[in-house]
């Protein structure tokens, strides 16, 4: 039988999707590499040539989600549907419509693995500098409108995610349940501050909750 050969760039998002299926099935620690080429018939030389280790493949997983998810809320921005609103309603849409943590659920509780503490915060960073713009925009979009005030748009966008990752994410840190609800509770306010927008417009995100 002929050996098919495919381009480097179509291996490596056929491993990715093949290692992302089972990181979704199963827990960190019982995901191997031998399971990935199993599930695609590669040879080792083949999976290790991308990835050189476990640690590096979930990596590459998680940040092929949030590229999804940055095309998603791209693709939301730019609908028809979306062009018609107001900033503070497109806003509340793009929050609302974020389902990339409960749809990979098992994929990110990888993360808080104590091998993937540094990959966990490296990550946070590749997702503030690929969503924070898209955020960003809403917000100049509403500061031209007069629903926000700020002169610094895309520093708010990256605080506001930066602020609800890390300070709801027990896998940075053991925040309790009082915590969480009290750090829930205070983000609307805190939000409306930070952008000068009418009280009571961000309560959406205790509802959310």
């Amino acid at each position: 039988m002929k050996r098919i050969v495919k381009k480097p760039a179509e291996r490596r998002k056929e491993i990715i999707k093949a290692a992302r299926e089972l990181f979704q099935e199963k827990d960190y620690d019982s995901v191997t590499m031998q399971g990935v080429m199993e599930k695609l018939n590669i040879a080792k030389g083949t999976i290790y040539h991308y990835f050189p280790s476990k640690e590096d493949l979930l990596e590459a997983v998680v940040e092929d989600l949030i590229d999804e998810e940055l095309t998603k809320k791209w693709r939301l921005l730019k609908s028809q549907r979306c062009r018609e609103l107001g900033a503070l309603a497109k806003f509340r849409l793009l929050v609302t419509a974020d389902t990339m943590a409960e749809e990979n659920e098992q994929i990110l509780d990888s993360l808080h693995h104590p091998k993937n503490t540094l990959m966990h915060t490296r990550l946070l960073g590749h997702y503030l500098i690929k969503l924070a713009p898209i955020f960003a925009t809403v917000i100049e979009e509403g500061c031209d409108q007069g629903v926000f005030r700020t002169d610094h748009p895309r520093e708010c966008a990256e605080f506001m995610l930066a602020g609800f990752q890390f300070l709801t994410d027990v896998g940075f840190y053991p925040w309790s349940q009082r915590q969480l609800e009290r750090r829930f509770n205070a983000f609307p306010a805190l939000i409306e501050a930070q952008l000068g927008a009418p009280k009571g417009s961000f309560s959406f995100l205790v509802e959310k909750k």
